[in-house]
């Protein structure tokens, strides 16, 4: 995700330089204003509940499975929903106010989690209920996700825009460092149906925080009219900007094939090192260090550049297949932490990336398509790595999901030093090594002078 066309974003061929980007701010700036503090604090404890849900969820269907593959079919299910409505409900966004639509999706998520927690409770859960429970939160997401992504720039408007995505990634993976934490201790002490209740309640935070908001500080963006053509409006438009489509392919390929974490950590901690579930939440826990750090860098580098999304993908693929070969429990889980910062650049680049360069009435069916590829690759990505795993073991699974993340940034550089007429150059800047795309004619330039 680049802020425009040029030697360090998915550039067009006539333009090698970026466009001004706002002045950087200090790394919470964002966090001045009441509205998006709101929405701020009511997410860190929604999220909180997430995570929670989410390593309960993974550890129930292993539990009443046995089966990594069962676990990739959750994941799947979870995430269908956006890749087969994804680009629908970013039409949906654009034509409806954010908040009220956000009111709605986060109380159907919440009543969901909750529903979940009386079956498991009762004792009368079955696998077929954590799949239909994950359907509807997936069907929710539909909505929720890019209405709430987008809704950050009605929040803080466009000067505060790029430190605010960069602080919602730090907020998620802040409340990953206590979820996973959390839902260990309680998976191990009281079962995974308090998880659930824990992350149904949780809800209430983020609806007071909407409830609360003053909608005259919202900075009015113009909706979508309802009409026909929508859809193909928004592809178009995506279609003639390559700084959005090379950052979306990308983004797509490292989430399908990369990001499978639930199916490899789950069976890492059970079958390879037979540690239970205090270990599969350490590894979590471990790695959501890492991706606070990578988002709260984002946020202090205040650009989004695609050198730097290519590099985050290239070292995020190396430090998975690196793990992958870990022979002990401590040393693959001292590995969580890069793998974590690594992936948060990736996640954040991107987002910030494609929010920056896109016109507000579009960033809804813009985000939705982003979303669609980089959420929606799991229902494809997570039964592969759960076949893979269960058939040829954890580390070919974790392994081959490195080297495709890599290989698929490699080439995407390639490709775009080619169409850009770039160069790949490398030098040392300040006792650093420096990765840059230099155009051609501005090599032979400095060759003739």
């Amino acid at each position: 995700m680049s802020s425009g066309p040029g030697a360090d974003s998915a550039p067009a061929p006539t333009a090698h330089d970026s466009p001004p980007t706002p002045k950087r701010s200090s790394m919470f700036s964002s966090l001045k204003v009441r509205n998006y503090r709101l929405f701020f604090l009511g997410q860190v404890v929604s999220n909180t509940g997430t995570w929670m849900q989410r390593i309960a969820q993974d550890w129930l269907v292993l539990s009443l499975t046995g089966s990594s593959t069962a676990v990739g079919v959750t994941t799947a299910l979870q995430f269908l929903p956006m890749l087969l409505f994804g680009l629908y409900g970013g039409v949906l966004v654009d034509r409806l106010r954010k908040r009220p639509a956000l009111l709605v999706t986060q109380s159907a998520m919440g009543l969901t989690a909750l529903g979940l927690a009386v079956l498991t409770l009762s004792g009368q859960v079955q696998v077929w209920h954590v799949y239909v429970a994950a359907f509807a939160v997936g069907l929710a997401t539909v909505v929720d996700n890019p209405a709430r992504q987008s809704f950050v720039s009605e929040l803080v408007g466009p000067d505060q825009l790029q430190n605010a995505v960069s602080l919602n990634s730090a907020n998620f993976q802040s409340a990953r460092l206590v979820g996973p934490a959390v839902a260990g201790l309680m998976i191990t002490g009281v079962g995974t149906g308090w998880a659930f209740l824990a992350n149904g309640l949780s809800f209430v935070a983020p609806l007071t925080g909407l409830l609360l908001m003053r909608t005259r500080d919202l900075h009015a963006v113009e909706r979508a009219p309802r009409g026909k053509g929508q859809l193909r409006e928004g592809l178009r438009y995506v279609a003639g900007r390559p700084e959005l489509i090379w950052t979306i392919v990308l983004a797509g390929f490292v989430s399908t094939f990369g990001f499978n974490f639930p199916v490899y950590l789950s069976a890492f901690a059970n079958d390879v090192f037979k540690s239970g579930a205090g270990s599969y939440s350490l590894f979590n826990t471990l790695m959501a260090v890492g991706s606070l750090a990578g988002a709260l860098l984002a946020a202090r580098r205040g650009t989004a550049r695609m050198r730097v999304l290519i590099a985050g993908a290239v070292a995020f693929g190396t430090m998975e297949i690196v793990a992958a070969l870990a022979p002990s429990l401590w040393l693959f889980a001292l590995f969580m932490a890069p793998i974590g910062m690594f992936g948060m650049t990736v996640n954040v680049t991107a987002n910030s990336s494609i929010q920056m360069t896109t016109d507000p009435a579009m960033r809804g069916r813009v985000m939705a398509l982003y979303m669609m590829v980089f959420m929606g690759g799991a229902p494809l990505g997570a039964p592969i790595a759960g076949w893979i795993t269960d058939a040829y073991g954890v580390r070919a699974g974790l392994a081959a999901g490195g080297v495709i993340s890599a290989v698929a940034a490699v080439s995407i550089a390639l490709v775009l030093a080619r169409v850009g007429n770039l160069r790949l150059t490398v030098c040392w800047r300040r006792g650093h090594p420096q990765v840059r795309f230099v155009p051609r004619e501005r090599e032979q330039l400095a060759t003739v002078a």
